[in-house]
């Protein structure tokens, strides 16, 4: 038998054969299939596994050379078996790869100069980390280090004191010598660490640029020196206005994603996970990930042979701007450009690593709408992976296949939206779905757009249609505009220019209005054959709008100043348009007075709603800390980030507001929070969606009934198409901006050289990657900084205590009740629990417990049923009952008497009496059986709490990221809830005419009684309860 193969590169095909031949030889002569003699340089026959096993490590680590006779795996009983000499010459079928064995040396094995760098670093790399070291090697340690500086954040200069401190000797900095013996192969600087981690992570392409964003130097414009288009030099000038050759004025870094592809199928973990989602979802009408969505079918369905590979990628761009500087530099903009994988599963998709740095614009300039200009070498590997990339290799399958991909959709916030589409998103036609049917009305006094029309998506007949004076003083006739198709969008946009540099940006439009443009460009992404046909091709943001919607609703309601939309122009606008011209601002002394609107809040309710925000403390990791956003003095919220909105937008708003404004106006906000709430949920309900969307159009219009126009800009206006793009794309967590944001942040930590920042973070980038591709080898225990561990670390891999633990003797009674409920309950559990919420600024003694539970109606009831029930408590203490042999955590709670301690109010909400104590016999709980929820004191009457059951952050039911999702069915638990992020929407809202006459054509008051209206000014108002409470 041929063992020449052993001496080829590792990668190539003939290796490829051979290796596999051996492989046969080993399977069908060993005893134990899992435990067959590694042969790899590292384990030498001494280490033992599976073929897989074997398979991984002879990629990583090489083949023993020298082990030419494999009596370690049965040849002679293989030969012996098949009749063969040692030196027979036989035709074999490698039944994977379907070729021939005499073939092999057809194949051309001339290797490349990235494959000798990768057989040095091999090899470099296999080195002990010192002489006579037997339990980590060169490359293990320098993973390891590495791995610590990325996920801590270390500064390069104390990594290289670290490498200085364990490796080289005689240092100048460090004096205590080195910790490692001499000889040691540590890198002597982080220089020469990412020197050594970069020859296996991909490279990386400088593009040079026009400094007006006209063009890239490349392909025919490859050799120039100038800018055809603005004959702008291609270098930097010196301070004598000379061209300093060889320093580009402008550079776009390309991270080319057809070998990063290839890398990940070469990695078991990364290609078992990449087809999930043709094995391991659950089909059961619900949207949990976008292979559920329309989106998905549809192609699937229009391309059939795509669709059948389940290992052809589905993919999402975002871009958006950052300040590599922080605070320091605020004109600075500079653009990464980032893919992510939908083919992955929930809890890996949106991962730091896997989502992949494709481009990188410099600045110090935006490029605005000519970002197109940047985007064409992506687009053009985009077109080859629609056509497909041959021969990529399935580690998994043990196969070479073509890889095909597409792309789905952009994910940006709303200014990114126009400069990736083309569309316009200021002024008339600011809509992107409704484009020239928006019909926004001018408000001349604000100077801005108020997007009123929104009872175009009311029913034909509803009341409101025709309720003129109570929203813009017209009737409603109009039906809700169509969005376009993908080939009707095209058919419009053909004959736009494309992006051309900022020198040749078209003039202002000055023509008629009834031809305004709806789009400024035709997009790049039209190249992609498939683009036109996509349902959705750009995706409104959810964290933005949310966000803007969030301080809209407390800068008007707080009268904070630049974010309320309330004002003497907000006023003046509803005179021109003759509605509530009783709200008009009357002529003062000194100042204008403004008449008390329903959207107002008293001093003194605005001081309860502030106290209330100022009392509430949440779980741990659950946000920041709400309470420091506070301002009593002000009476206002301030700093608010765009996660703080998210909390208090779906959980605190609706509890802070329970008590102030009119009744219809609260309910009103209520329901648009509860909107955001539903929205926002993992799983989604398709048959839902429809009543969710009536509901939003009847939130947004109460809210027109009661709020000046001026609050109605674009993002409330947006609002209406999100239950669209869910019904077609599938759950928002996965095309918000979150992650991408978080992203940005890892960028700003990479730079060192405020010089050279997209430099920084190139090298960084690469460094990371390749770090990430051995980790999951070299660090099998240790989490990387692209998948890091649960924040709920379980009990068998040792979580820390709370606090000191101390030995009780229990009581008799009390014992017994714990050894009970460990007796019928007998599963590990994860403590995290503590009575500290007193001294700390979070909440986390809270639990909720659904349990079976007999119900009787009386005394008298004979015929008692067993119904799930609702228990609500607080942990008192944490027991960890010692048996000897194992011990087991559990909870001492405090139950509330479910009778008389918990109530719901008409909005859904729970509402407990926590020093109404029940359920004394049975007070002890699992930590597995629970749910963490906390409490939040009722505004108007103390003794009663607000129940807020807080979103679950992990996909699988135990939090457990370290398996990452091999075990397929801990996803999709029948019993598991832990899926669902949000409630949906609660199902006893009261409805619309539950509080508002819709018959007749009268608007409810918008005006404070006059009462309240006699009492002052909105700098001056006085706190009284109104009768609707």
């Amino acid at each position: 038998m041929d063992k020449t193969w052993m001496l080829a590169d590792r990668r190539s095909l003939r290796f490829e054969i051979g290796f596999e031949n051996f492989l046969k030889v080993a399977s069908d002569n060993a005893k134990d299939p899992n435990n067959i003699p590694c042969p790899c340089l590292k384990c030498c026959n001494n280490g033992f596994g599976s073929i897989q096993f074997i398979k991984d490590h002879v990629f990583f680590n090489g083949i023993m050379e020298n082990y030419d006779r494999w009596k370690w795996h049965g040849e002679c009983s293989y030969a012996a078996r098949h009749g063969l000499s040692e030196g027979s010459e036989t035709v074999e079928m490698n039944p994977d790869l379907g070729i021939e064995v005499d073939d092999v040396g057809n194949e051309d094995e001339e290797l490349s100069a990235d494959s000798n760098e990768f057989m040095q670093f091999v090899e470099d790399g296999d080195k002990p980390l010192y002489p006579s070291c037997t339990k980590a090697t060169k490359m293990n340690g320098l993973i390891k280090t590495f791995n610590l500086k990325a996920r801590y954040g270390l500064s390069d200069s104390c990594y290289s004191d670290i490498l200085i401190l364990f490796g080289t000797p005689f240092s100048k900095k460090i004096l205590f010598g080195t910790l490692l013996p001499d000889g040691n192969e540590l890198p002597g600087s982080v220089k020469e660490a990412k020197k050594i981690l970069s020859t296996l992570g991909m490279e990386y392409e400088k593009i040079d640029a026009c400094p007006n964003d006209c063009i890239l130097y490349r392909g025919f414009h490859g050799a120039a020196q100038r800018c055809p288009t603005c004959t702008a030099s291609r270098w930097k000038l010196a301070k004598d206005k000379s061209d300093r050759v060889g320093v580009s004025a402008k550079t776009l870094w390309y991270f080319p994603p057809i070998p990063r592809f290839r890398r990940m199928f070469q990695s078991t973990f990364s290609a078992k996970q990449l087809t999930w989602h043709a094995k391991g979802r659950k089909n059961d009408g619900m949207m949990r990930h976008p292979a559920d969505s329309p989106m998905w079918k549809m192609i699937d369905t229009k391309w059939p042979d795509f669709g059948l590979e389940p290992r052809n990628l589905r993919l999402a761009l975002s871009s958006d701007e950052f300040n590599p500087f922080g605070a320091a530099n605020s004109k600075y903009s500079c653009w990464p450009v980032i893919l992510v994988t939908y083919n992955l599963p929930p809890w890996l998709c949106m991962k730091r690593k896997y989502m992949m740095l494709t481009l990188l614009i410099s600045g110090p300039k935006q490029p605005g709408n000519d970002i197109d200009v940047y985007l064409q070498p992506l687009v053009d590997d985009l077109k080859v992976l629609w056509d497909g990339v041959e021969r990529v290799y399935d580690a998994v399958r043990g196969e070479y296949f073509k890889l095909k991909a597409v792309l789905f959709w952009t994910i940006n916030d709303f200014p990114a939206y126009g400069n990736l589409s083309g569309s316009i998103v200021k002024g008339y036609n600011a809509c992107p779905i409704c484009i020239d049917q928006t019909k926004p009305y001018r408000l001349k006094k604000s100077n801005k757009m108020g997007f009123l029309r929104n009872r175009r998506w009311l029913p034909q007949y509803h009341p409101y249609r025709k309720q003129a004076s109570a929203f813009d003083n017209t009737i409603e006739n109009d039906d809700a505009p169509a969005p376009l198709t993908g080939e009707e969008t095209f058919a419009r946009v053909q004959g736009l220019p494309k992006a051309n540099g900022k020198k040749n940006s078209p003039a202002p439009y000055k023509g008629p209005p009834e031809n305004r443009p709806c789009w400024k460009k035709k997009s790049v992404f039209f190249e992609l054959e498939y683009w036109k046909f996509l349902l959705v091709r750009h995706n409104l943001d959810v964290m933005h709008i949310e966000k803007n919607c969030c301080d809209a609703i407390l800068g008007t309601l707080l009268n904070i100043p630049g974010k309320t939309k309330d004002g003497i122009a907000a006023r003046l606008d509803m005179v021109e348009m003759g509605i509530r011209t009783d709200l008009k601002p009357t002529t003062g002394a000194k100042r204008d007075k403004l008449p008390l609107a329903s959207w107002n809040l008293l001093l003194d309710e605005r001081k309860i709603v502030c106290d209330s925000f100022s009392n509430m403390k949440g779980r741990a990791r659950f946000s920041s800390d709400i309470r420091s956003l506070v301002s009593m003095e002000d009476v206002r919220l301030s700093n608010l980030k765009s996660h703080d909105c998210h909390i208090i937008m779906q959980l605190l708003l609706p509890v802070a507001l329970r008590y102030v404004l009119q009744k219809p106006v609260r309910y009103a906000i209520i329901r648009f929070c509860l909107f955001f709430k539903a929205i926002c949920s993992k799983v989604i309900d398709v048959s839902k969606l429809q009543q969710m969307q009536a509901d939003l159009v009847d939130t947004v219009c109460l809210l027109e009934k009661f709020f000046p126009p001026s609050f109605f800009d674009i993002m409330i206006h947006l609002t209406i198409h999100l239950v669209r793009e869910v019904e077609l794309c599938g759950p928002v967590f996965f095309r918000w901006m979150y992650p991408f944001e978080r992203y940005m942040k890892v960028f700003k930590g990479m730079v060192r050289n405020r010089t050279y920042p997209e430099g920084c973070i190139a090298e960084s980038y690469i460094v990371e990657e390749a770090v990430e591709l051995l980790g999951k080898r070299m660090l099998p225990k240790d989490a990387t900084v692209g998948i890091p561990k649960s924040i709920r670390p379980g009990l068998v891999n040792g979580c820390k205590r709370l606090s000191a633990p101390k030995i009780i003797t229990a009581n008799g009674k009390l014992l017994d009740m714990a050894h009970l409920c460990i007796l019928q309950n007998c599963e590990d559990a994860n403590p995290y629990f503590k009575e500290r919420d007193n001294v700390r600024s979070v909440q986390n003694s809270g639990v909720f417990l659904v349990a079976d539970a007999m119900q009787v109606a009386s005394a008298r009831d004979k015929r008692p049923r067993t119904n799930d029930m609702e228990f609500y408590g607080r942990i008192q203490q944490i027991w960890e009952v010692d048996y000897y042999k194992f011990r087991v955590p559990i909870f001492l709670c405090d139950w509330v008497e479910s009778s008389r301690g918990v109530k719901v109010d008409e909005l859904g909400f729970a509402l407990v009496k926590l020093d109404r104590i029940g359920h004394l016999n049975d007070p002890f709980v699992l930590a597995t059986h629970i749910k963490q929820i906390f409490y939040i004191e009722d505004p108007l009457d103390a003794e009663w709490s607000v129940v807020v059951r807080c979103p679950d952050k992990d996909f699988k039911g135990g939090g457990d990221d370290d398996n990452d999702g091999d075990d397929d069915d801990d996803y999709y638990d029948e019993e598991d809830n832990t899926v669902v992020e949000q409630h949906p929407y609660i199902s006893i809202m009261p409805p619309v005419e539950s509080f508002d006459d819709v018959v007749g054509h009268e608007p409810l008051a918008h005006m404070l009684d006059q009462e309240m209206k006699e009492s002052g000014l909105i700098s001056e108002l006085s706190f009284m309860f109104r009768d609707d409470k």
